[in-house]
């Protein structure tokens, strides 16, 4: 058993939250501030340390939730027990949709790739939400369709691009997502490391490593600390095309 499956730290619950948190978020964006109380008041709230499960894969989908702060990444496990990140999810979008896509369990593990506050509802109030509220299903479905589609890239850039490629195009879409600008590149706002980029574009840890310790050496990037930093966004971009056979 994986030590994330085993985390039993404590999981915080924070005290009543303000409407304005939720306003500027897409799935409750169009409502009104009664309404958003109301939501709030039926919402549970938590600060999860990194490295927790939020939910497991396969578990019953007994909640769906928000993610107000922090990063989450998706994982699934193979037949064979590896351990496969499918995606990143950046603060203010909803996770553990099950009920959007039919299903009674959830698809993958969610694990907090940092410090993250999460809010939850019980998934008997998805159809009081999806009826009543303006605007949620609509955004809750383009969610899910934005998530299709990435997943679906990723599958196509394992068919048929080279390792080079999905490592540089996997810290192209992250730096996209996530990035945060320093003064000499853009920096992943999460802590990442060469084996996460490895599951990430299922490569080894070795060929990870020798990749990004290559393009270290180019000025291309910058790996240390569970930080990476893309100095040359534009040097990944031409690596992540497919080579001309002229």
């Amino acid at each position: 058993m994986t030590a994330w499956m085993t985390d039993l730290s404590p999981r915080k619950t924070l005290p009543r939250l303000d409407e304005s948190l939720l306003t500027h978020l897409p799935p409750f964006s169009k409502l009104e501030k009664r309404e958003i109380r109301t939501i709030l008041d039926q919402a549970t709230s938590r600060r999860y340390n990194e490295g927790v499960a939020i939910f497991d894969e396969g578990a019953p989908a007994e909640r769906f939730f928000m993610l107000l702060d922090g990063y989450v990444r998706v994982v699934r496990v193979t037949p064979t027990g590896e351990q496969v990140t499918a995606l990143h999810i950046p603060a203010g979008q909803l996770l553990g949709i099950a009920k959007a896509i039919g299903r009674v369990t959830y698809p993958a593990t969610a694990m907090t790739a940092t410090e993250s506050i999460v809010l939850s509802w019980p998934t008997r109030l998805w159809d009081g939400f999806v009826a009543d509220y303006d605007g949620f299903a609509t955004e809750t479905y383009k969610t899910v369709g934005d998530r299709m589609g990435e997943i679906h890239n990723r599958v196509m850039e394992m068919a048929t691009q080279q390792v080079e490629q999905r490592v540089a195009n996997a810290l192209l879409r992250l730096i996209n997502q996530t990035g945060r600008k320093v003064s000499d590149g853009i920096e992943i706002d999460f802590p990442i490391t060469r084996q996460d980029l490895s599951e990430l574009t299922a490569t080894t840890l070795h060929t990870a490593s020798r990749l990004l310790s290559a393009w270290e050496k180019k000025g291309l990037v910058q790996s240390k600390r569970k930080r990476i930093k893309v100095l040359n966004p534009h040097a990944l971009v031409v690596i992540s095309q497919p080579k001309s056979d002229l």
